[in-house]
């Protein structure tokens, strides 16, 4: 990858203040278009800025705490596009913590954001959303 634009930069910025707005429980909602679509891996696609909320609703409801490890996060910019890859710690509702290199060996996640005109219009999550590693049945070599 070149040299970042200015645009690059800002669309960088616009994701990492929404990470650091989602471990702070900050407003997230201001940073999306009004007709953002956002996915979550067993919730579906969530449109507009009000589903988007009941989403996050939702899916926070099975988290205490999350903090991602921005320092290590590995970007790809492509235009209006912004790839970020990362890990993050946490807890979840019943006090079970997760760690990328731990137990239950969460916390790995990759996230597909398209940024334009300032706001998030597409964020596509990529992670196991079984923080807690309780899935375990349906996989044999668990």
């Amino acid at each position: 990858m070149g040299e970042l634009t200015e645009a690059d930069i800002d669309r960088k910025g616009i994701v990492l203040d929404y990470f650091r707005r989602l471990d702070s429980g900050g407003d997230l909602l201001e940073l999306f278009a009004e007709d953002a679509r956002v996915f979550y891996p067993k919730w579906g696609i969530a449109t507009g800025r009000e589903e988007i909320g009941e989403m996050f609703g939702d899916v926070g409801g099975v988290v205490n705490a999350m903090n991602h490890d921005y320092e290590t996060f590995n970007y790809v910019i492509d235009g209006d596009t912004v790839v970020v890859e990362g890990t993050s710690t946490g807890e979840t509702a019943d006090g079970t913590e997760w760690r990328p290199d731990g137990e239950p060996g969460g916390g790995r996640w990759c996230d597909v954001f398209e940024v334009r005109d300032g706001e998030i219009a597409r964020l596509f999550i990529y992670l196991d959303p079984d923080y807690a590693g309780r899935d375990t049945e349906q996989y044999p070599w668990l």
